[in-house]
């Protein structure tokens, strides 16, 4: 076994025009766009992606919008056959779009919306679903065939490699629970959606379904034309890889792990079950040695494997994530972080040609910041991926395999914005409330007067399962909290984030940490931070302010009532404001009990993860922001919170702010203005008062 990152390689970053040096705005923050979802032409000479700006996305090629719709487009874009086009749904139609320039234009135009349009493997049709139906339409002359016809809905479309069948769920269920709670009154009706899965079949040609799956196989990879593999997750504990056929209740499993705690890899690391494209080998990510690595198994199913059977292709004390095969099977990318360096990532390829058991594995990318995402060229001699660093947010890069140099595909931040002038993060550690070294980033305003006190804020992120970067966070949701903080620095504030436990990019057991303890050594991980703080002699620990979002802002409603005089003032964004209360919703309940059991298991754990009951303790002001269409973390949260506020008399504390129609990311442009320079004002109110700002 070589070891990870023999090599390394050197990021070539196309030159920028500086501009003129300014103080950022929140108006520049918000044009900052997003790109995702890279996807090489068939010849491999193109490269098409999302680009999103404020929640509105549109399709690019080669760094130049090809769609330029107001309200943007979704996913699931796909290259014409010859590379010419691409098409795209857009209100229930298939479009497209030429990348030698003209305008977009409708491929069809019918009454009824298709859904799920899935391109054949060859680009010569598509199949989706209309009505109940499910239809197949010729993208050469428009002729329509109707293969299935359901008394329920048609889900996920998966088309075999050899175009001959069709592998469809059906049968799901959405079932609507409505809530009037006596603190909210009658009026207003509070909904909870119970999804409930459906079935999976196949279809050859116009002939009969076959049930294959009695539960909808949502992650199912194809084999070859009449195998696939998909997996599954029970309980939050057992995982099952499982190979299948066309036959009816064909599937069984093939490999199986137990976690007697909770399985904790998080889906952004895509563990999933993922075949080569010869069909010899399935390449899975796996904690079963407390650090998530890649592992290889054969595909042909022969007997069920142990554990210990699956070949471990990456070692070490780092995650790695986001498998990816080349097309001639011989190698898979993947990303990971460093040892000792868990805020930066980059991009590793493992060949292991035809033998598993003796694989070659180095480092393609290297520097400061995180690489993300690898898609392999259709040539296997270059990589599209995602890179952010202390000054750029995420952007495409494109690595040359063998020489391990990399250029810019895309710029996504404003021209206007001065990146010399963001402060890059300072990686330090401090005890928890057992001794445990808690891991974190300080942010400290260039050229601070360090002689004098100035105000802090503590950033908690949320998502319990997400972590900080060395850098721009990687995902969107997150990217603008960044961006915003980096707003703050400009004005004085130094900024702390903390990685408490349950994060990731620290291995299994520090996910894990929070193991029937939800709201305890977890929660004080985050408030402690300030402890860290109080050794920096220019940080004022009468005027530090606290925020997070959803699991973080349910960090800062423990802190405010937990130690209601250690931060001066507060934001809660679409936090819990008590595990019991998240229990009972059908979305979540999986997922809490996985981690603390019920209420009823568990009464002492879920009274610690309930700042709502100690509400009467505030003691200092909190700031509330909310959207009403967070099916995350629904908005009675915060409905009942502000009640029981009232009802202790706290209302001079408190101030809420309602976003209709805002989910729990915020993401329209509309949002993101208001709430940034609301909690600027308020952090400005309670914290800035007598300090001085950096030059």
């Amino acid at each position: 076994m070589k070891r990870l990152f023999v090599a390394a390689a050197s990021l070539l970053f196309v030159p920028q025009q500086p501009p003129t040096s300014q103080r950022l705005a929140i108006e520049q923050l918000i044009d900052t766009r997003h790109p995702s979802s890279p996807s090489w032409s068939p010849d491999g000479a193109h490269l098409a992606y999302l680009s999103e700006r404020a929640g509105v996305a549109n399709i690019y090629v080669d760094a130049r919008p090809l769609t330029n719709f107001l309200d943007g487009v979704s996913g699931g874009f796909f290259w014409s056959a010859d590379g010419s086009r691409v098409y795209f749904p857009r209100a229930g139609d298939l479009w497209q779009a030429p990348i030698a320039g003209g305008s977009p234009t409708a491929v069809w135009t019918t009454k009824d919306a298709e859904t799920n349009i899935t391109p054949s493997p060859d680009r010569s049709s598509v199949a989706f679903a209309r009505s109940r139906e499910l239809i197949v339409r010729s993208l050469v002359d428009g002729k329509e065939t109707v293969w299935v016809r359901l008394p329920e809905g048609i889900g996920a479309i998966s088309w075999a490699p050899d175009g001959k069948h069709i592998v469809f769920d059906a049968g799901a269920k959405t079932i609507r629970h409505e809530q009037t709670p006596d603190y909210s009154g009658a009026k207003i009706t509070y909904t909870i959606f119970e999804r409930r899965p459906g079935e999976t079949w196949q279809v050859p040609g116009d002939s009969q379904p076959v049930r294959i799956a009695r539960t909808a196989l949502g992650n199912l990879r194809w084999i070859d034309a009449a195998h696939w593999v998909s997996e599954r997750v029970s309980d939050f504990k057992d995982r099952e890889i499982i190979i299948g056929g066309l036959t009816p209740e064909s599937g069984r499993p093939v490999y199986e792990e137990r976690d007697e705690k909770f399985w904790s890899i998080p889906g952004q690391a895509e563990p999933n079950a993922l075949p080569s494209p010869d069909g010899k080998w399935i390449a899975f990510i796996s904690d079963r040695d407390g650090w998530d690595h890649l592992y290889v198994m054969p595909s042909d199913g022969a007997r069920r494997l142990q554990p210990s059977e699956a070949i471990q292709i990456t070692k070490g004390k780092f995650e790695a994530w986001r498998p990816a095969w080349s097309r001639d099977s011989t190698r898979i990318a993947f990303d990971a972080n460093e040892p000792d360096r868990p805020g930066d990532r980059h991009i590793g390829v493992a060949t292991i040609n035809n033998d598993p058991s003796h694989p070659s594995v180095m480092r393609i990318t290297s520097g400061r910041g995180t690489d993300t995402s690898p898609v392999w060229a259709p040539d296997g001699t270059k990589i599209v991926y995602q890179h952010t660093d202390a000054h750029n947010s995420a952007d495409l890069f494109i690595v040359d395999v063998a020489a391990r140099t990399s250029v810019r595909l895309s710029d996504s931040m404003p021209a206007s914005i001065d990146r010399a002038a963001f402060v890059e993060p300072q990686f330090v550690h401090y005890p928890g409330p057992d001794g445990q070294q808690v891991p974190g980033w300080l942010f400290v305003p260039k050229n601070l007067d360090r002689t004098r006190k100035h105000p802090a804020i503590v950033w908690i992120h949320g998502d319990g399962v997400n972590q900080n970067y060395d850098g721009w966070h990687v995902q969107r949701n997150y990217a603008v909290y960044y961006s915003f903080h980096q707003y703050l620095l400009q004005k004085g504030y130094v900024v702390f984030a903390p990685d408490y436990r349950g994060s990731i990019g620290y291995g299994r057991a520090w996910r894990q940490g929070v193991y029937m303890d939800v709201g305890g050594n977890d929660a004080k991980d985050a408030w402690m931070a300030a402890n860290y703080l109080r050794t920096l002699g220019y940080v004022d620990m009468d005027r530090v302010g606290v925020w997070g979002l959803s699991y973080g802002g349910f960090f800062t409603l423990i802190a405010a009532t937990d130690q209601p005089t250690l931060y001066r003032a507060a934001v809660d964004v679409a936090g819990v404001v008590d595990y019991a209360m998240y229990y009972e919703d059908p979305y979540h309940g999986g997922w809490t009990a996985s981690r603390i059991g019920t209420p009823e298991q568990n009464p002492k754990v879920y009274a610690q993860a309930s700042p709502l009951s100690r509400v009467d303790r505030l003691a200092r002001p909190l700031l509330v922001l909310h959207g009403t269409s967070d099916v995350n973390v629904p908005y009675l949260h915060s409905v009942r919170l502000i009640d029981e506020l009232l009802k202790h008399r706290k209302g001079d504390l408190v101030s809420f702010m309602t976003y209709p129609g805002e989910f729990h990311y915020f993401t329209r442009e509309h949002v993101l203005r208001d709430a940034w320079h609301r909690v600027e004002d308020f952090f400005d109110a309670n914290l800035r008062s007598g300090t001085t700002t950096s030059q």
